[in-house]
């Protein structure tokens, strides 16, 4: 293959196409329609998570709860009587 080192196989493009698609967001079906895999089961034998896309997807998942924590906390305040905020200053 041109450019590429000569103990790359076919197969192992296939792997980094499929994880770097789902790594932008792709689902399983895209792949699947993408690279024309026959089965949902084939796509995911080529899709794998390393170590930093758990990172960002925890991150991701910190980050929905930090705002629903936010949203939840700004709702009970609005709630509170004004002697319940002032205790709480």
């Amino acid at each position: 293959m041109v450019g590429l080192p000569t103990d790359v196989r076919f197969y192992d493009l296939r792997h980094t196409g499929h994880t770097l698609t789902t790594r932008l967001g792709a689902t399983l079906k895209d792949t699947v329609v993408g690279v024309g895999q026959s089965t949902d089961r084939a796509a995911r034998i080529y899709q794998h998570s390393d170590s930093e896309r758990q990172r960002e997807v925890a991150s991701g998942l910190d980050s929905l709860m930090q705002a629903e924590r936010w949203k939840a906390a700004a709702k009970a305040d609005e709630q509170a009587s004004g002697t319940e905020r002032a205790r709480d200053t």
